[in-house]
Order: structure tokens, then sequence, then C-alpha cells
């Protein structure tokens, strides 16, 4: 077997078209799932690196579709579950907060066919945090998911043809874990003794962690820079989610123990890249996330004599409702000079909302440059502007289950902007 020898002038370039611009992409991707360390040509290299993406998502026009109360006759159109009649607070609200996706990583050649890698990344997340002061409180008032993902990915290339044909397998180790809190019944003017000393918020909190594996093909021919590959990732199984849900601040009860089930996207990208003339190389990826699976999440309780564990349809739910993600990706890159080269790429990324939510289409301009000032070391800088598509959040039938029962809005044409840089060493 032997190791192919490539020009430190391609490696650079090629370098350069990998930075990894921030984007803003359906479901609840975050950072995503990377192997791209794995084929860098050093015996050993290590990566840092920190994404730091800002979605200036606003809603509008908002309105409490559901304004029964759950109990009282209090700010409310009569019994019922909506928690109350809203619609006099704010009609506007922030539906987006800043976020931070941190990734590191280690790869180190074993003989001259193999590589393995190990990384840690955060490849899923959400946050939101519009308060209480809106007339959609009753359907969030803050969400926060958050995961960490530990990973060991190997390959092993050997000659086929003009280039190298490498196998990549690997598995990873995942947690996800989070809360909700949303306004279960709004107390405001109601008698103490009726439970006007209470908040009347609701919060679940969530933890749970699975593994999942990876397997793929790529093909290489270093000297024109070509490389295409195609990976799969396995849906990670969280089949025992636990948590508590806490009604203290509606009914004075002890928080609940629930439990649920849920599976994470199984993903599957294609990922190309060839120069096409002296110093410029293209590039491309398309990617499909199965976000379909997630719908309505429910979690279910055992107490004995608790009204809300012996609903069928569970003690509360996380509603979703997604569809399959899309993601594409073309751009191109320069190598300016020994140590200087860049890239451009623009994004498209399909929304995964469906009438409910905000996770309408994307589309990502997307810039950086690459600095080696020996060919030991490499820094990357990358910047990327977006457009968040608007739309609205309205009452809506999928798959037979109802979205969007407590609160409709609208929102415009949004901006989303993001930084990114890395440092790399290689020996």
């Amino acid at each position: 077997m032997r190791r192919t020898v490539i020009s430190r002038g391609i490696l650079m370039l090629a370098a350069g078209c990998a930075l990894q611009t921030p984007a803003l992409a359906g479901g609840l991707e975050r950072g995503g799932y990377n192997i791209d360390l794995l084929f860098d040509p050093g015996r050993f290299a290590a990566e840092s690196a920190v994404t730091f993406v800002a979605p200036q998502r606003k809603l509008k026009n908002v309105r409490d579709v559901d304004t029964t109360s759950s109990a009282f006759p209090f700010n409310g159109t009569g019994p019922g579950v909506g928690g109350g009649d809203l619609n006099g607070l704010s009609t506007s609200a922030d539906g987006s907060e800043n976020y931070w996706v941190p990734r590191i990583g280690a790869k180190a050649a074993i003989g001259d066919a193999a590589d393995c890698m190990f990384d840690y990344s955060e490849p899923w997340g959400a946050h939101k945090d519009p308060g209480r002061d809106w007339a959609g409180a009753n359907e969030d008032i803050e969400t926060k998911v958050e995961s960490r993902n530990y990973a060991m990915t190997c390959s092993y290339r050997f000659d086929a043809g003009p280039g190298q044909l490498r196998l990549i397998g690997g598995a990873f180790y995942q947690e996800v874990y989070g809360f909700q809190e949303r306004l279960v019944q709004d107390f405001t003017g109601v008698p103490p003794a009726f439970g006007g000393g209470l908040s009347g918020v609701g919060r679940l909190d969530l933890e749970a962690d699975g593994w999942g594996w990876r397997a793929g093909v790529a093909y290489e021919i270093p000297e024109y820079a070509f490389r295409a590959s195609l990976v799969y990732n396995s849906a990670v199984k969280l089949e025992d989610i636990t948590g508590t849900l806490d009604l203290s601040q509606v009914n004075g009860a002890p928080p609940l123990d629930v439990h649920g089930s849920q599976d994470m996207p199984d993903v599957l990208e294609l990922k190309v890249q060839s120069g096409i003339a002296p110093d410029w190389l293209a590039f491309g990826s398309v990617k499909w996330a199965d976000w379909s699976q997630l719908q309505k999440v429910r979690f279910f309780c055992d107490a004995p004599g608790v009204a809300l564990c012996s609903l069928p349809t569970g003690a509360t739910s996380l509603d979703l409702g997604y569809r399959d993600g899309w993601t594409v990706t073309g751009g191109i890159g320069h190598k300016f000079n020994d140590q200087w080269s860049g890239a451009v790429n623009v994004t498209w990324d399909r929304g995964t909302s469906q009438g409910f939510g905000t996770n309408t289409d994307t589309w990502t301009l997307g810039a950086g440059a690459a600095y080696t000032p020996t060919e030991n070391v490499e820094f990357r800088f990358a910047g990327a502007i977006g457009l968040l598509k608007g739309g609205s959040s309205d009452t809506v039938v999928i798959g037979g289950q109802t979205y969007g029962q407590r609160a409709n809005y609208d929102f415009d044409d949004d901006i989303v902007a993001g930084l990114s840089t890395s440092l790399k060493v290689r020996f």
C-alpha cells in the first residue's frame, strides 16, 4: 500500500474550501456531524473550532388561540385547558437566541492505510426565550435543548484505478438534555384563595442518552484535489428519556417523574470537491436529515391517582411537527499564495416546519480564509450572512395530530449572521 504524496499547494487549497461557514439549518441542528478531519494528510492532526450564530427571528401578530381557563372562570371564557386569555399581552416577541457551537478532534494515521479520529461536538440544540409577557406564553416561555456527542471514526484506504478508495466506519455516544417552561394557567387577577399567589408556570426537564453508528465510502484522486464521499449517520435511539414535570406553581403538587422515547435523526450526506483550474477548486454537498421522526414527543407518568398520568396521550408533550430536512451547498475556492487560500459558498436549507413553528427555508452566503504560516499550523476564519424566510405559525393538523392550538403568529423575512474560527496542528 502506498501513501499518495499530495502537493502542499493543493492541500492548502482544499483546506481553504473546507471552511465551516456558519449556517442555520432546520430541525434541531446546530453543529451536525463532521468528519472532515479524518481526511487530513498529516500522520497526526488536531483541530479546535468554535462557531457563533446570531439568528434574528422576530414574531409579530401573536394571538392566544385558546383563551379558556383550566379550572376557573377568571381571565378566560370558561372551563378548558387554555390557561386564560393572554391577548392583552404583547403581540410581538423574540423567536430565537444567539448560540455557540464548539468542536474538537484529533486524528492519527495507523500504518500506511488506516486513519482514526476522535471528536467531541454538539450536533443538536435549540433555544427560544420569548418570556412570560407575550400573548403566546401558554405555548412557550423558554425552551432549551442541548447535546453532547463523542465519536470515534476510522477509515481504511487502498488503491483503485487512478486514485484511492476509502472505507469509513465509526460509532458515537450522544447525550441530549433540556427543558421547557410555559404558562399553564394565568392567575393574574385571581384571588389568593383560588391560586392567585402562584405563577402558573409549568416546567418540563428532560435528559437521555444513546448510541449511534456511521458508515461510508470515499474516493480520492489527490493530484486533482478530487474527493467524493458518501457517509450515513444512524439514528440515535433515546429509548429512556427521563425527567420531571413541575406543576407546583399551577396546583401546588410536587413534581412528577416522567418518561418517554424518541429517535434523533439519521443523516445521509454526499460531498464532492475537485480542482477545476490551477489553484482553483469547486465543491458542493447535499445532506438529508430524517427530521420527520420528530412530531409530538409524548411523556408519561406513573403516579397512582394523578389524573395526568391516566391520559392515553401522556401527561405532556413537546410539539415539533417536523418534515425531513435537505441542505444543499455549492462553492468555489482559490489559493492566493503559499500561506493564504479562501472560499465562498452558497447554502440552501429547506425548512422543517409545516405551518407550525418558525423553521422556514434559509439561504446563506458564506466566505472564509485559511492562513498557514507553516506547514504544521493552520488558522481558519469564516463568516456568513443569511436570509430566514418569513411565514406564519398556525393551527394545523399533521399526521392526524393538531399543532399550534395554543398560539398563532406571523414573522417576516429575517437575518441570520455567524462567525467561526478554528486552529489545526498537524505533523
